[in-house]
């Protein structure tokens, strides 16, 4: 079952809103870009993207944030796209796979992710941050996994507007335990490895994110105060796939394993 998308030749943020969320709550695809029209810039996706996060029926508890390829970079005036991360799609990992939707005819994959809980509010109108401004407001670092989904399944050949103008690709986090002596290690010693289906598919470490994780949060940081979202204490902030962006369909097992810090395991089931 598909979601159709009508043609209509402009530009609409609200009816390309509606219909993406529309579509995930049904859990079903759309056949492409709904109204065919793509927003060209990253202030265009977010517009789209700020629209559906009045529509959709849950709390706003964070946000995942992911890379604009070194393509778009230029053109775009953006290193890095934000998404959003709602109540009812966080999951706290256990000792069984922790299962979740795949869309048929949509995007699903995993990410090996490092996730900021937010230890106090951000001050509302600061938007320019640096990475040891950013630290202190670190209250908890966990290791974890996002489900990155959308109904459309070409949205990330489309582009980061496209990315970002449905719920950054966001369809869930798994959240696993607090590494408590992050601030004394280095970045070189959380290491992370993916397996899909006990094949490994993808290595790296909080090493592999550009900056350091704290340069994701930054960005966040100063990202959703320019949009009136100022982070608030206990908020999620994933920052970035740590072994890159695996693709999953229904019935696939993954699993990631953080070395000295346990392993967190899913299993893709088909969405209802």
């Amino acid at each position: 079952m598909t979601v159709s998308t009508a043609q209509s030749g402009i530009f609409a943020p609200a009816s390309i809103a509606t219909q993406f969320v529309e579509a995930r709550r049904l859990g079903v695809s759309v056949p492409g870009y709904p109204g065919g029209v793509l927003p060209q810039t990253m202030a265009e996706g977010y517009a789209v993207q700020d629209i559906a996060i009045g529509l959709w029926p849950d709390e706003l508890v964070g946000w995942k944030v992911g890379l604009v390829p070194p393509q778009h970079r230029e053109r775009l005036g953006a290193e890095r796209l934000a998404g959003c991360i709602f109540k009812k799609n966080v999951w706290e990992a256990t000792a069984a796979p922790t299962p979740f939707r795949a869309i048929d005819g949509g995007f699903t994959a995993v990410e090996a992710e490092f996730i900021v809980r937010l230890g106090q509010d951000a001050p509302a109108g600061k938007t320019d941050w640096t990475v040891e401004e950013a630290a202190d407001y670190v209250g908890e670092l966990l290791i974890g996994i996002e489900i990155a989904g959308s109904p459309l399944k070409t949205i990330n050949a489309l582009g980061p507007p496209i990315v970002a103008s449905d719920f950054g690709n966001n369809d869930g986090q798994i959240l696993g335990p607090a590494i408590t002596d992050w601030r004394t290690r280095g970045w070189s010693t959380l290491p992370a490895e993916t397996f899909i289906n006990e094949v490994s598919v993808g290595q790296g470490g909080a090493f592999s994110i550009p900056g350091s994780p704290l340069a994701a949060l930054a960005f966040l940081l100063g990202h959703v105060a320019s949009r009136g979202r100022p982070l608030k204490a206990g908020m999620l902030v994933t920052t970035g796939a740590s072994t890159g962006i695996h693709d999953v369909v229904a019935g696939d097992k993954a699993r990631v394993d953080f070395g000295p810090f346990g392993d967190i395991a899913c299993v893709a089931v088909a969405a209802k």
